[in-house]
């Protein structure tokens, strides 16, 4: 897997670093899945303060946390980049990010201005410097892959979300009344949503895709012009919203038809693989781009009608589920890699093989869980019973399930190390 990239333990950051991350958005995940099981259809109300909590808890909660324990580990592997002070770097970014996104979530219900403010500098504290450290390392690279590139577009557009959520927040909070609240909605939406969850999942596909799976690469042509493509549209929508908000829906176009040739040509690259066997990560992997196109259909028929409630509340879910997808396919493939990786550098005898860090079995109940989920969630808009609660305890389990993978990989890594046999390396 990992093995081709010639990951070193001098390069990859310590496992406590990745697995910080992804336990933290696990525990978000279950936050989220409560304040759905609580709320109910409310918590989808675009015009409640609850509908911009349950988005947060999945944006700066879950999708920031697994996305940056992601990007510590794949910048090693996918560009060749280490940092020196990674547990450092991760603390210093985490914490404020965890503060800063509570407070974020107090203010949307209470609407203060001090909370706004205080939660935008802990925010800002803890994603500006990561990220641009990050976005620095990639542009002094000398040749880039296609991930390489596309990473680097995805952080130019978390950069830039941010700073359309700082204006956003400053309208919200009063402190000025330039520009059209809707319109920055839109861009802060999009920039989001696709300039930095679909663009970093599309850039990181790109390698893993054919690592993993041992699929037919993408062509070359298309993996160069589509990050740029994308990042480009939105970078005009942005101005659009200042401009001429009329052009909007015409971005968003452009931008769904591309992740939608997208979301075919890896799983028709899925259905190319070498390897008979269909595990888990590969469902996920199908579950996660059948619903990115089909959330990208609706996207395309909204930005020219009018979608009813239903249809606009199901490309809400199709989209949470293509993330949530994937994030699970990375996670299930990344945190046995790491524990057997870190302990069979270190030299351990009795390094646990991936299986035995997380069984395939136990993955595949995930898979079950994470199904009915969706299947619960797609059916609640054309419900008039309590399925978004069935839906939101659906959430709630499956992110205890990944939590606790998580948190089993970590104990075995640290049992190996505290009783393990251990290879003692000659010194030179």
């Amino acid at each position: 897997m990992f093995q081709n990239s010639g990951l070193s333990l001098d390069q990859a950051p310590p496992i406590s670093v990745v697995l910080r991350f992804f336990l933290a958005g696990s525990l978000w995940g279950i936050a989220a899945g409560f304040w759905l099981l609580t709320r109910g259809a409310e918590a989808l109300d675009p015009a409640a303060p609850t509908a911009l909590i349950l988005t947060h808890l999945f944006t700066l909660g879950v999708m920031l946390s697994f996305m940056l324990g992601a990007l510590f580990q794949m910048l090693p592997v996918l560009a060749g980049i280490a940092f020196h002070d990674p547990v450092k770097l991760a603390l210093r970014s985490q914490w404020p990010i965890l503060f800063g996104t509570v407070l974020l979530l107090v203010a949307f219900g209470t609407m203060s201005p001090p909370l706004y403010l205080l939660a935008i500098l802990l925010l800002g504290a803890g994603l500006l410097p990561v990220s641009w450290r990050m976005l620095r390392r990639l542009l002094e690279l000398r040749s880039h892959s296609p991930s390489s590139r596309g990473m680097g577009f995805a952080l130019f557009d978390l950069l830039l979300l941010f700073v359309v959520g700082l204006w956003m927040v400053a309208i919200f909070a009063g402190w000025t009344q330039r520009g059209e609240l809707g319109a920055l909605r839109q861009a802060h939406l999009g920039l989001g949503l696709f300039g930095w969850i679909a663009l970093l999942i599309v850039s990181v596909s790109f390698q893993v895709i054919e690592m993993f799976y041992v699929t037919p690469p993408y062509p070359k042509a298309y993996a160069r012009i589509l990050p740029a493509l994308i990042s480009g549209v939105l970078v005009l929508e942005l101005i659009a919203a200042l401009y001429a908000p009329g052009l909007i829906p015409w971005c968003e176009t452009l931008v769904a038809l591309g992740l939608t040739v997208h979301a075919l040509l890896t799983l028709r690259r899925l259905s190319q693989r070498q390897r008979p066997l269909a595990d888990a990560t590969v469902w996920f992997w199908r579950i996660g781009m059948a619903s990115l196109a089909l959330a990208m259909l609706l996207v395309l028929v909204g930005n020219f009608t009018d979608l009813s409630t239903p249809f606009r509340q199901s490309s809400y879910v199709l989209y949470t589920a293509f993330a949530l997808s994937v994030v699970f396919a990375m996670a299930y493939k990344i945190v046995p890699f790491l524990t057997w990786f870190h302990l069979n550098a270190q030299g351990y005898f009795n390094a646990p093989m991936m299986h035995e860090v997380i069984h395939p079995r136990y993955a595949m109940r995930h898979l079950a869980i994470h199904l009915s989920a969706l299947f619960v969630a797609l059916v609640a808009p054309w419900s008039v019973g309590e399925l978004w609660q069935l839906s939101g305890a659906l959430l709630t389990l499956s992110f205890a399930w990944i939590a606790l993978a998580i948190y089993r990989a970590w104990h075995k890594y640290m049992e190996v190390q505290a009783s393990g046999e251990r290879f003692e390396f000659p010194k030179m």
